[in-house]
Order: C-alpha cells, then sequence, then structure tokens
C-alpha cells in the first residue's frame, strides 16, 4: 500500500455518481460510480431520491479507494461537486420530506416570472437585470413549494442542494457553498449576502430561516468526516471535507480554466459554456458575471444548454430501441452535414441561453420519407452544437473571448460528435485528458483545503494533464452555415405553438 498523499473528488451527476482518487500530479488512482434513477412526473418536471445520492456514495467511494490501492491514511481530504440548483427540502435531522427538484426541473416558470417583476438590484446576474430569471434556479422553485405545498414548506427545517445535503451527511454540518449560492440563489458575498429585499417581495421570508446559515468558499474546509459517515464509507474519522460547488463551475478547474482568455465547455446531461473574467461583464443572452464564485477578485460568465446528453439517452431509449451509440454514430456517419433538410431543436426542457425560455420544447423539422434513424440522430447531435456555437457567438458580442475552448464530459467519448461541434463551431476544441474534470476540480479544491497547494493556479499547473485538439475541417464549417441558419430560425417559428 502507497502511502504517498491523494485526495478524493466526488462528482454528483445527474444520472451517477462518481468518486476518483488522485494524486498531487493529478494523476487518476482509482475511480467507481454508482447510479441512481430520475423520476419524470409531468413535462418539464425532474425529480430524485437524495437517499440514492448517498448510497451512491457509500457504493462508490470504498470502491474507488480498492481500486486506488491505497491506505485510508493516505487521504488527506475530500471535496465534492453536484448538480446545480436541485433542490432539496429536509426536516430538521436532515431527513428529506419529498424528492429533489432536480436541476432539469422548470415547472416553476410562472413563478420565475414573478422573481423578475420584483426588478430588484440581485437580479444583475442575468442580462444586466432584465432577465428573463430562469425556472431552474433556488428561488423559483422554493416559490414554487411555498405555493403549490404549503404544508411541507412550512415543515421544511432546511431548503437547500444536492451539494448541502451529501455535505451534510459527512460532517454533521449544515452549510452552503460560496459558489452555488453565487450563481444560482442572488447571493452578493461581498456586499450584504442574501437578496433580503427580494425575498420581502415575493412573500419568500420564511427562506431565509431555511437556507443554511453557513456559507463555504470552495476550497475552504466544512469539518472532519464525522464518525457515523466513516464508518458508512470505511474511513478514518476526522478527514478534512472541503467545500466544492456547482459540478459545471467545478470542472472549469479540471480543465484549466482558471483565468480570463479560455472557455470551458462542460458537457454531460447539459452543456455548460463559462469563462473567467476580470471584469463583470453583463448583456442579453448571457449569465453572470458572477463575482468570486471559483476564485476570489475574479468573475464567471455563463451560457447554457438545458437538454443535451439527455436528449441524445432520450432518443437513443425511446427511439432507437436502446441501441449503442457506437451504431448510432455509425449511422449518422453516413448521414450529409445538414441532414438532406432535416433540423432538429435542442429545448427538450426549455432553453438556457441565450433565449432563457423555459416553454420551448425540441422538434424535427424538415422530414421526409427519405429520411433514416441515422438522419434523425445526426440531426439532434448537430442540433446541440448548433446551440453551442449560438452560445458562443452571443458571449462573444459581450467582450467574452472565445477562441481557445477546452471541453469535457459526454462529447469527448464520441469522435464524431467532438468533430460535429468543432466544425459547427468553426474552432478548434481541446478535449480535455481527465476521464472527469469535475472530479480533478473537485480533488483540487480538496488539495487546497488540506494545505497542499496555496491557490487554484499552484493546483491546476500541478494536476491539470495535457489536452488533445480536434481541428475542424474549414469545408466542413462552411457547409454548416445554411443548417445553422435555419436551426436558429426554427426557434422563433416554433415560439408560438410551444408556450
Amino acid at each position: 500500500m502507497s502511502e504517498r498523499p491523494v485526495v478524493i473528488g466526488v462528482d454528483g451527476g445527474t444520472e451517477s455518481l462518481r468518486v476518483a482518487v488522485f494524486d498531487l500530479n493529478g494523476f487518476e488512482l482509482g475511480v467507481a460510480s454508482a447510479p441512481y434513477a430520475t423520476d419524470f412526473p409531468a413535462p418539464g418536471q425532474a425529480e430524485q431520491a437524495p437517499e440514492d445520492w448517498w448510497r451512491a456514495l457509500c457504493t462508490a467511494l470504498p470502491e474507488a479507494v480498492k481500486k486506488a490501492g491505497i491506505s485510508a491514511n493516505a487521504i488527506r481530504a475530500i471535496a465534492l461537486d453536484t448538480t446545480c440548483c436541485t433542490v432539496c427540502v429536509l426536516d430538521r435531522n436532515g431527513a428529506p420530506l419529498r424528492p429533489a427538484l432536480l436541476w432539469m426541473d422548470v415547472r416553476a416558470s410562472a413563478e420565475a416570472a414573478d422573481v423578475l417583476a420584483t426588478k430588484d438590484a440581485a437580479l444583475d446576474v442575468n442580462n444586466g437585470g432584465a432577465g428573463p430569471v430562469s425556472a431552474e434556479w433556488m428561488i423559483p422553485k422554493a416559490l414554487w413549494l411555498k405555493r403549490h405545498q404549503p404544508d411541507l414548506f412550512e415543515r421544511a427545517a432546511y431548503i437547500c442542494e444536492y451539494q448541502d445535503y451529501l455535505n451534510f451527511r459527512l460532517t454533521g454540518e449544515m452549510t452552503a457553498s460560496a459558489n452555488n449560492t453565487g450563481v444560482r440563489w442572488h447571493f452578493r458575498h461581498a456586499t450584504g449576502g442574501a437578496p433580503h429585499a427580494m425575498l420581502r417581495k415575493l412573500e419568500l421570508e420564511a427562506l431565509l430561516d431555511k437556507w443554511p446559515r453557513t456559507i463555504v468558499d470552495p476550497g475552504s474546509v466544512i469539518a472532519g468526516l464525522s464518525s457515523s459517515a466513516a464508518e458508512a464509507l470505511n474511513l478514518p474519522a476526522g478527514i478534512p471535507v472541503v467545500q466544492g460547488g456547482a459540478d459545471a463551475f467545478i470542472a472549469m478547474a479540471g480543465l484549466g480554466v482558471v483565468r480570463p482568455g479560455a472557455i470551458a465547455l462542460v458537457t454531460g446531461s447539459s452543456h455548460l459554456q463559462l469563462a473567467v473574467t476580470d471584469v463583470a461583464l453583463h448583456g442579453p443572452g448571457i449569465w453572470g458575471a458572477y463575482a468570486d464564485v471559483l476564485r476570489l477578485g475574479a468573475f464567471v460568465v455563463e451560457g447554457g444548454q438545458t437538454s443535451t446528453g439527455s436528449a441524445v439517452n432520450w432518443f437513443r431509449r425511446t427511439l432507437a430501441g436502446n441501441a449503442a451509440y457506437a451504431e448510432l454514430d455509425r449511422e449518422a456517419a453516413q448521414v450529409p452535414i445538414g441532414c438532406d433538410g432535416m433540423i432538429a431543436q435542442d429545448h427538450f426542457q426549455g432553453n438556457r441561453t441565450p433565449h432563457t425560455d423555459a416553454a420551448s420544447r425540441g422538434a424535427f423539422t424538415g422530414l421526409s420519407l427519405t429520411h433514416t434513424r441515422g438522419h434523425a440522430f445526426r440531426a439532434l447531435l448537430e442540433s446541440v452544437a448548433y446551440g453551442t456555437r449560438l452560445v458562443l457567438e452571443t458571449m462573444q458580442t459581450r467582450g467574452v473571448a472565445c477562441d481557445d475552448i477546452a471541453l469535457c464530459g459526454g462529447v469527448a467519448r464520441s469522435p464524431l460528435w467532438t468533430q460535429i461541434h468543432a466544425e459547427v463551431i468553426g474552432r478548434p476544441i481541446r478535449v480535455s485528458s481527465a476521464a472527469c474534470a469535475p472530479a480533478l476540480g473537485s480533488a483540487m479544491f480538496a488539495a487546497m483545503g488540506a494545505g497542499l497547494f496555496e491557490n487554484l493556479d499552484a493546483a491546476a499547473y500541478a494536476m491539470v494533464g495535457d489536452h488533445r485538439v480536434v481541428e475542424p475541417s474549414a469545408d466542413a464549417h462552411a457547409a454548416y452555415a445554411a443548417p445553422y441558419e435555419k436551426y436558429c430560425r426554427a426557434y422563433v417559428a416554433l415560439k408560438s405553438i410551444s408556450a
């Protein structure tokens, strides 16, 4: 058994929880994962059971440590990232009172409109205050709970996130991350904290007593591993549990996107496009800038697509008989660019940016009897890439540098889909060598919390590995121009029937 120092990064994703053990060079020593289910009670709704996340952690973490071949005494710290705005309703003991509202749940669209109508100063992070506000976010979901399940809202001792629930199970301390609260709860940590005025306007002041009172910066220690959690995980008690944050933002660290000049393209069930800036950029079609959510003194600007990998998985499950992705890729590779006139819209759970339209839905248009399964699958792959291009073009008009793109996640597992992204966007894409950039990012913050690195720059220099580069074809990029314009026009045309 090796006694060299190691850190553990936990990535709580949409479909599974992944645990990875890393050395201080960023080398992955052992990894394991465990799945959990999502329920979709109605269109636009998505729920998960918080107990399933804990069971997944108790399965995956001991297995990852065993695979790493290390002594538990070598573990210097643990940190985790999770999906963001997956909202939990807990009693005073931290037990769930109802299933969690998953991040992609957009049932609170009416409440989001009411949040926007407050015209509160805390809304400046979305389109410079012009809105819209996303139904995915914490306050609309909490307002929906108060209006539609008032008894549960009243009984709740805590309304928090996936992140907070697992950290509570690990330490017994109810805390929230300055990352999550800064990007999705409208907190302004340097200038007043919680959005008191907004909550008063919404008659939602009771939420202040239900949110975690303690906010912890990413990279700071929450507490030591509790004796009960240590027993469940087969680890020594007292190992530092370090605060992480929202999965995509923590993946920025795992991609080495910690300074201005690069875009983190984080892909999975959704896509997020994230950049660090030195100044607070605001404007229509982008979210942010969020201050001090990744590192102090810097801002993060965000774009995103709600249903990308999840829409592709839907196609595979419901329309392709659970065919292997490799088989579907082979069929799609035989289809020409533009899919012989077939265009898809990737808004299966609404649009995050640049439209921020929770009512928008997915669609296939231009179908004919000549189209095949391969056409439909490729049209969906292309639509996601079109959506990414639209987000990046919007961010660029707001002053964000978008030439250097670092990608991680599900798209990287498909050479075809990665190439489609590069050619639709028309720029080279650097693909992360890390199997799971969010888990690596969590491990980097764990190492900071353990005092093994002075700051995020030092951790990135030591732990982020090389990237492979996917180059676009100029001819292919030119061929995508016309179908991309059709994709952009499709949203306007379909908007009148999706409301």
